[in-house]
């Protein structure tokens, strides 16, 4: 059985478009050429992709199975190219990183700056999304590895320990929280907010110990960078949460001050992600090498 990549390219933009006509535009083709397309590539795998009405057509569960299967096939063609090119031109390989923002302002800089200093051939795409965005990159191919919170994102991947960093809560100077030593979510929860990037590990947990609590979380405002929650606090719109690391950045320059969080979860540590069957590129391997190593 011989597939031909184009059907596949064709599939998986109908999946994420949601119509035949969107998902041929995206394509350049016509649509009556998509449509028997996919029908062909029904025939050809012997199963129904597709229940088709007069109100469109939506996937069967076998759509979703091919899903995966599919984007990895083409991500891997794609990175032929790619790594060939790389070679060409006196390249190592290239590295597709996803990474959360706590990973991107406290230790990435460094860490890949060294590695890049001993590997010059090997070039570094990086991608900033949230813990869960790059769990789904990870398994999906369009990253090599993630570096993520720990925690719970399903089935497909391995972990492994890369470093441990502590959220600490951000005030304007002269705010009364700044009396204490260290806070309590108890103590912070009366005041109001920055919060972080919507669906954000830091969000999250913010939400969870209101519950806990049982207290209000009054959110005023969210941001999707430390640098603009910093700004945000720093306008006296809210206190925020962010790690130690990535709040020594900005709050002697913005005149903030920080105080630990008095609570167990404040403590996290950030994983290494890779697919959990995939063969691993030389350059990938190196990467992987280093950043365990620099922790």
């Amino acid at each position: 059985m011989k597939i031909d990549p184009i059907s596949l390219r064709l599939f998986v933009a109908a999946m994420e478009e949601k119509t035949i006509a969107a998902a041929a535009a995206r394509q350049c083709i016509a649509a009556s050429a998509a449509s028997r397309r996919l029908a062909e590539l029904e025939q050809q795998l012997d199963v129904t992709l597709f229940t088709r009405s007069n109100k469109g057509m939506a996937p069967a569960p076998a759509a979703y199975a091919l899903l995966n299967l599919a984007r990895t096939v083409l991500n891997d063609l794609d990175s032929i190219g790619a790594q060939m090119l790389s070679w060409g031109s006196g390249m190592l390989g290239q590295v597709r990183v996803a990474a959360n923002i706590s990973a991107i302002t406290q230790f990435l800089p460094a860490d890949l700056k060294s590695f890049l200093t001993h590997y010059p051939g090997v070039q570094i795409q990086l991608d900033e999304q949230i813990s869960s965005q790059v769990a789904q990159s990870v398994l999906s191919n369009t990253a090599d590895l993630g570096i993520l919170n720990e925690g719970q994102y399903g089935d497909g991947l391995q972990f492994i320990s890369y470093r441990e960093d502590e959220l600490v809560l951000v005030t304007p100077q002269g705010h009364p929280l700044t009396e204490q030593a260290s806070v309590r979510m108890t103590d912070a929860l009366p005041y109001d907010f920055v919060g972080a990037h919507l669906g954000s590990a830091i969000n999250n947990q913010l939400i969870v110990a209101a519950a806990l609590a049982k207290a209000p979380l009054r959110m005023r405002i969210h941001v999707t960078s430390f640098d603009a929650m910093c700004l945000m606090v720093s306008a006296g719109l809210g206190i925020g949460v962010l790690p130690a690391g990535s709040a020594r950045l900005y709050t002697r320059a913005l005149g903030l001050t920080t105080r630990p969080l008095a609570e167990p979860w404040a403590r996290r540590r950030l994983v290494i992600a890779v697919r959990g069957d995939a063969s691993r590129s030389s350059a990938t391997q190196l990467l992987i090498r280093h950043l365990t190593g620099a922790a």
